[in-house]
């Protein structure tokens, strides 16, 4: 089984569809990257005060509401 792509770089919605396809990987890295680094920050970063805290741990938990509210599953996607 296969699936090809096919765009037509003469259009230019093509040529945005085929750079959102071509850089899907690192953008999902990049999620991968902001998730690790919210988590290690709030898992091991004594030096947070508690609203320091208090803000990442609710960015940590919109991220992945947003995520959630797009179908993306970063374990999916990493794997």
């Amino acid at each position: 089984m296969k699936a090809i792509l096919e765009f037509n770089l003469d259009e230019p919605q093509d040529v945005d569809a085929h750079k959102r396809a071509v850089k899907s990987l690192d953008m999902a890295i990049a999620l991968w990257d902001i998730e690790q680094y919210l988590r290690a920050q709030i898992k091991y970063n004594e030096s947070l005060t508690d609203a320091q805290y208090d803000v990442l741990d609710k960015a940590k938990t919109e991220f992945y509401d947003i995520l959630n509210r797009h179908n993306i599953s970063l374990d999916e996607l990493m794997n």
